[in-house]
């Protein structure tokens, strides 16, 4: 049986549909505790996730596929002690989360949504009345996690010719870019500091204050990665006293929501959660879940395994 513990998305509904999944949130109370153990696909989304919990309740599980590129909200270790193989939807979003990455990198630094409210405000009565702002081309850019969606960042950094570091678990091989061991050295070292790793307890508040302090007045912080990877009290308080350039986030410690103190900054450009959020990456990745589920039924193996 195929259990689904939530939607994700109208391309891929109708497929799993189609391979006889079971809506959970559609069924009676009770019916995970009777018919559980029947239980040996699972499609999940990271939103929606899949913890110890649910993992009890389904003793016969096989194989979990999930929609999106993050499994902070799936208990992967509890899993491989059982033996059941998870899949994440990689690669498909990459360009976007990095152009997403990108843009936040410009508006925050040429302070274009700032420079957007003074024109509709009517402010724009004379040429050279608005502040100047920073370049961005040939800075000095460190990327803080170089994965698949890190390295498609740092590729569009070589197209504006910035010199670009990173910071991560250990050297990568095979990379044109120098490894810093010290995240506060790489901050230091840096003019935009990207955050492009993974959540969870590993990475959690690794932005630290000391990391913002030495990222400086200066010094523009992106996060596309996940909130919880800076600390947002330190960072609010390198704000409140300019102690911080700037910052371009797409992620926020405890969303949905971002906390007031971040509004009305001229120097803070803010989205809400939606790197992979275009119509062609979102269906990219609701057709991968659908296509591991497929693969595991035919042949025993997940196409895009986490390997945590």
């Amino acid at each position: 049986m195929l259990l689904q513990l939530a939607p994700i998305g109208t391309h891929a509904d109708p497929q799993l549909d189609a391979l006889g999944a079971v809506r959970l949130w559609e069924q009676p109370k009770g019916w995970l505790e009777q018919h559980g153990a029947r239980v040996e696909l699972l499609a999940t989304s990271v939103r929606r996730g899949c913890d110890a919990a649910m993992l009890a309740a389904l003793p016969n599980l096989k194989a979990i596929s999930s929609w999106g590129v993050g499994y902070d909200t799936l208990d992967v270790a509890g899993a491989a002690a059982r033996g059941i193989p998870v899949a994440n939807t990689p690669d498909v979003l990459d360009d976007c989360v990095a152009d997403l990455a990108w843009g936040l990198m410009i508006a925050a630094a040429r302070r274009i949504p700032a420079a957007d409210r003074y024109v509709r405000a009517g402010e724009w009565k004379e040429l050279g009345r608005f502040p100047i702002t920073t370049k961005v081309s040939g800075k000095k850019l460190g990327i803080l996690g170089l994965g698949r969606i890190g390295s498609a960042i740092a590729r569009r950094g070589q197209g504006f010719s910035m010199d670009i570091r990173y910071h991560g678990r250990g050297p990568k091989a095979d990379v044109p870019y120098a490894y810093m061991a010290s995240l506060v050295e790489l901050a230091a070292w840096s003019d935009f500091l990207v955050v492009a790793c993974e959540g969870g307890p590993a990475t959690h508040h690794l932005v630290s204050a000391e990391v913002l302090a030495a990222l400086g007045p200066r010094g523009i912080l992106v996060n596309i990665g996940r909130g919880s990877v800076v600390d947002q009290a330190a960072l609010i308080a390198a704000l409140d006293i300019c102690a911080l350039g700037g910052a371009g986030l797409d992620v926020l410690e405890g969303e949905p929501g971002a906390p007031p103190e971040l509004f009305h900054r001229n120097n803070v450009v803010l989205t809400p959660h939606v790197g992979s959020a275009t119509r062609e990456t979102r269906e990219a990745m609701e057709q991968l879940v659908v296509d591991n589920l497929i693969a595991f039924g035919r042949e025993g193996r997940l196409l895009t395994p986490v390997r945590a």
